[in-house]
């Protein structure tokens, strides 16, 4: 029985162990992988010198600010992190299990997207479930959810790769070609998106692909990509929608983003037939990650707005 007990023991310990072993390698730091697993760095770092041991295999290069694993560690780590989340996302599930839902959930998501779709309805969900937590990063460009270690993200339905789930979670969209009328009787008013060269038009730039944003257009089969040019570029939908308003070019922005100042004669809309209706927003995960109540949650939460179509995509 002392034998069983011992080997358990062992078991255990060196389960400990590996467990701390990704935690460090995965952090890049004895600070934060401290913090995280609630030892203290003295302690975790003799756990990590004894597992060396023990495998007789050097697994962490240390410096005086920083820790990386060794080729043979980076191994050992690639060949455990699947089953690491496994046991992350089990014992997430079984805490946000309780009667009370609770939780975290890390979405990335485009700034019309966050106001038009995200906030309206995480401003009732975060009322309801006061133990769930949600943080949004907003970026407008495309990013990889898997290596930012986001749980979830919001594209447009044709921007979502085909090895993600991706559920609708937003009415179909266009866009809209908008200026002052001001702008408009100076500069005139464009008939085609070629036209688009003799004006001065709002740019944005888009931060993973490097470039400014190319303007879409279509009509009859056609489709057009415009690389227009200005005086002005911003990142901030609102700053384009005001900067529009005050005259300085056109913009290229959301149709609903922009419906107020339509209707009330502060922006008049131009190559109205160029911009077609599109697919609109979906909110798209890994199929393999399995999620917590609290992401379930808000996921039926997006879903149940009125103008959703039910089903996937």
């Amino acid at each position: 029985m002392k034998l069983i007990n011992r080997g358990n023991r062992n078991a255990k310990r060196q389960f400990n162990d590996l467990l701390s072993f990704m935690v460090v390698a995965r952090e890049r730091s004895f600070t934060r992988a401290a913090a995280q697993l609630g030892v203290s760095q003295s302690a975790l770092s003799h756990a990590m010198r004894k597992l060396e041991a023990r495998l007789d295999v050097r697994l962490l290069t240390r410096t005086t600010r920083s820790v990386v694993p060794t080729q043979a560690g980076e191994q050992l780590f690639m060949r455990l992190s699947p089953h690491l989340r496994e046991i992350e996302q089990e014992l997430t599930a079984l805490r946000s299990a309780r009667d009370k839902p609770a939780g975290s959930v890390s979405i990335v998501a485009g700034e019309h997207a966050m106001d038009a779709v995200l906030w309206p309805i995480l401003k009732t969900f975060m009322a309801q479930y006061p133990e769930i937590n949600v943080e949004v990063t907003i970026d407008n460009g495309l990013t990889d959810i898997v290596d930012g270690r986001f749980d979830a993200g919001v594209r447009l339905g044709e921007q979502v790769a085909k090895d993600m789930i991706a559920v609708r979670i937003a009415p179909d969209m266009r866009m809209a070609v908008v200026g002052s009328a001001d702008y408009l009787a100076r500069f005139g008013v464009p008939q085609v998106p070629e036209q688009l060269a003799d004006h001065r038009c709002i740019n944005m730039r888009l931060p993973t692909r490097g470039g400014l944003y190319q303007w879409e257009f279509g009509r009859d089969g056609r489709e057009i990509r415009v690389r227009v040019e200005g005086q002005l570029t911003l990142n901030n939908l609102s700053q384009r929608i005001d900067a529009a308003e005050n005259g300085l070019g056109l913009a290229y922005v959301p149709e609903s983003s922009v419906l107020d100042a339509l209707h009330h004669g502060r922006l008049v809309r131009v190559l109205d037939s160029w911009c077609p209706i599109f697919e609109g927003y979906h909110l798209y995960y890994p199929s393999r990650r399995q999620h917590t109540t609290a992401f379930r949650l808000l996921l039926n939460a997006l879903q149940q707005q009125k103008f959703i179509p039910s089903g996937n995509n």
